[in-house]
């Protein structure tokens, strides 16, 4: 089921006519609380009213034209400016911004919305893409970072290589998002088994949490795994963390029970709002990494 979500995620055709159907629509209202900035909002107004911050983000990828990513900068900048009354930080993907194109203007724009962030009292995130944009995310975040403390990055523990990228990292004080991966990615390159994710992930947390105790990393669990987080919080304890020190992450429309059970226990948690219109392969790798979920979106579709 994964792989075939994945391989849907990827087809043009699927790609260019899902998005016309009205049961894609109604299905997807499952992680997006509408295609428009202001609903994003509205719902996380009503998230900080029970303890649990938002972290926003426009959907789309892969832009051909710059003044297409100049457009995106502009939105971001409104959206700051509109959220600072419940404090939301953003987190965009760096072909939003222009990479495919000039990775120079991906950085300045990457800068561009960090002096917004600032401005804001907010924090600026740069998601990662695929395997095969990991080198050039890092080093756009490694010359951000440099002169822009209030910026992080998403690692993806599915990927061999992320350990040493935290390695390489650590020496720069990062922020560092941690999620499990949702592309489709060989087997030389990435674990293939969930439970070697998933011990993958809790040992990549074990590298780092001694990092945040000294306080020279901010660590973000983007999981909605609550018993990998358990067993993350326990090795924290064992170092003296507390529970305030470890953020969690997770999509809007996903457990939102326990996001609320871990704010009150005691965790910073933060819910992902994502809006836009360019949601299809966003959408399907989202039911990828959790085909459960897909029975989900059919009992509402049937109901």
């Amino acid at each position: 089921m994964r792989w075939f979500l994945l391989w849907c995620a990827q087809n043009k055709w699927l790609s260019a006519h899902v998005p016309t159907w009205g049961f894609a629509k109604r299905a997807v209202r499952r992680f997006l609380p509408g295609e428009d900035f202001d609903s994003a909002l509205r719902e996380a107004v009503e998230f900080k009213k029970q303890g649990v911050g938002a972290l926003f983000t426009r959907l789309g990828e892969n832009l051909t034209a710059l003044d297409e990513a100049g457009a995106v900068v502009q939105h971001y900048e409104e959206v700051l400016a509109a959220s600072a009354e419940v404090g939301a930080e953003i987190s965009v993907k760096p072909t939003q911004l222009g990479l495919d194109i000039d990775p120079a203007a991906a950085l300045a724009n990457l800068a561009r919305l960090a002096r917004a962030a600032a401005a804001a009292n907010s924090f600026l995130w740069i998601d990662m893409e695929g395997s095969a944009y990991t080198d050039a995310t890092i080093q756009l975040y490694t010359r951000l970072r440099a002169d822009h403390p209030n910026t992080g990055i998403c690692l993806q523990a599915y990927l061999h290589r992320t350990a040493a990228d935290i390695l390489k990292l650590l020496p720069r004080r990062p922020a560092i998002r941690l999620v499990k991966g949702a592309y489709a990615e060989s087997a030389e390159i990435a674990y293939q088994a969930k439970r070697d994710v998933d011990a993958n992930y809790l040992a990549l947390c074990v590298l780092m949490l001694a990092e945040v105790k000294h306080k020279s990393l901010r660590l973000v669990l983007g999981t909605h795994d609550v018993e990998l987080i358990g067993r993350v919080w326990r090795f924290g304890q064992a170092l003296g963390l507390e529970r305030s020190q470890i953020e969690v992450n997770m999509l809007y429309g996903i457990r939102t029970d326990e996001q609320l059970k871990l704010s009150k226990e005691g965790y910073v948690v933060r819910d992902l709002i994502a809006y836009g219109d360019a949601w299809y392969a966003w959408y399907l790798r989202r039911l990828a990494e959790r085909p459960a979920n897909v029975l989900f979106v059919a009992r509402q579709l049937i109901g």
